[in-house]
C-alpha cells in the first residue's frame, strides 16, 4: 500500500508592512510637574485686608472684613498686628480703621524705585507690539505731566516724548490726567496763562473745564496736534488699588498712520491694556473696555483734526 501523502505545512505568515515598520513605543512622556506654590496664606489674607482698607477706609471693622472677604475675627487680629507695626490705625472715638503713616515711606520708596514704570512695561510692550506703534505711560506731578515709561515698537518710529519729559496738564493726553486730578489742582492750573504748543492747542479755561467733565464721563481721550503737529494720541486712565487714577496709558503716532477710523479702532485695545495694568496694580478696575461701545460718533471741529479731539 501507498503511504498517505503528508499535507505540506503552510509557511508562517509574514508580518504586514505596517506591523513590520512599527517601532516599539517609547516610554510615555511624563506630564511636567506643576510649578511650586510658595505663597503663604496668612500673608495673602493680610494683603487682601490692606487693599480693602485702602479702598474703603476709614471704615468700621465689619466693612473692612466684608470687603476683604474674611471674618471679623480674622480681620481684627490682622489689623491689630498691622497696628503694632504702624501700618494701621484704629480710631476708637469714631470706631473706624485707617491705613497707618508708615505706608507713606513705603510709597515714596516704591516711587523712587520706579515701581509703576516697571509694572507698566509689559503692558506697554504688549500693546505696542499688537498695534505696531509707540506706547507711553504718563503720570502727574502737581500741575505737570511726566513721561514715566515708553515702549518703542520699531526704531524707525518717531518718539514724541522721552522718559522724564514734563509739560503742563492742559494739552494732549495729559488732559486726561487733569480730568481726574483734585479740584484744587484744576482750579490752580486753569487760573494760569496756559502755553500754546501748536495752533491746535486749547488754552481757553472755560472750554478746558467743560472738557474735563466730558472726559470723566467718557473715560478716554483721542487728541490730535495739540502738543506735536501731526501727532495723534489715543489715551485711557490707569487706576490703583484705591481706585484713583495714577497714570494715563496712550498710543501716539503720526497722523499719516492715524487717519480715521484707525484711532477709534485702536480704542478698545488701549482701554483693555489700561484695565489690565489697573488690575495688576491691585485695583478693581472699572470696565473701561466697555467705554468704547458707548463712544459717540466722531464730531467735526472748526479745524482739521478736532474731530479726533471730541471723539
Amino acid at each position: 500500500m501507498r503511504a498517505p501523502s503528508k499535507t505540506p505545512s503552510k509557511p508562517a505568515p509574514r508580518p504586514s508592512r505596517a506591523r513590520a515598520a512599527a517601532k516599539p513605543a517609547g516610554p510615555s512622556k511624563k506630564a511636567p510637574d506643576p510649578a511650586p506654590d510658595y505663597s503663604i496664606a496668612a500673608v495673602g489674607r493680610a494683603l487682601d485686608l490692606l487693599e480693602a482698607l485702602a479702598r474703603t477706609g476709614p471704615a468700621p471693622l465689619a466693612s473692612v472684613a466684608e470687603s476683604a472677604g474674611c471674618t471679623r475675627t480674622a480681620a481684627f487680629r490682622l489689623l491689630r498686628t498691622l497696628q503694632a507695626r504702624g501700618f494701621a490705625i484704629q480710631d476708637e472715638a469714631r470706631g473706624v480703621w485707617r491705613l497707618g503713616a508708615r505706608w507713606t515711606a513705603l510709597g515714596r520708596a516704591a516711587q523712587d524705585q520706579g515701581a509703576l514704570a516697571a509694572a507698566a512695561q509689559p503692558f506697554l510692550a504688549e500693546l505696542g507690539q499688537a498695534v505696531g506703534e509707540n506706547t507711553y505711560l504718563i503720570t502727574r506731578d502737581g500741575m505737570q505731566a511726566e513721561t514715566t515709561a515708553l515702549f518703542q515698537a520699531d526704531p524707525s518710529l518717531r518718539v514724541y516724548a522721552d522718559i522724564g519729559d514734563r509739560r503742563l496738564l492742559h494739552a494732549g493726553a495729559a488732559r486726561l490726567l487733569l480730568a481726574y486730578a483734585p479740584e484744587a489742582v484744576q482750579t490752580q492750573l486753569l487760573a494760569q496763562r496756559l502755553p500754546r504748543f501748536t495752533p491746535a492747542t486749547r488754552t481757553d479755561p472755560a472750554w478746558i473745564a467743560a472738557d474735563l467733565h466730558r472726559l470723566r464721563a467718557r473715560g478716554y481721550l483721542i487728541t490730535a496736534d495739540e502738543v506735536h503737529p501731526g501727532a495723534v494720541s489715543v489715551s485711557a486712565p490707569v487706576r490703583d488699588a484705591a481706585g484713583q487714577v495714577v497714570a494715563v496709558l496712550c498710543v501716539t503716532a503720526p497722523s499719516m498712520r492715524m487717519r480715521p477710523p484707525r484711532p477709534r479702532s485702536l480704542l478698545p485695545q488701549v482701554l483693555e491694556s489700561a484695565a489690565k495694568l489697573s488690575r495688576a496694580l491691585g485695583g478693581t478696575a472699572e470696565d473701561t473696555a466697555g467705554a468704547a461701545a458707548k463712544a459717540p460718533a466722531p464730531v467735526g471741529g472748526a479745524r482739521q483734526g478736532h474731530g479726533l479731539l471730541l471723539a
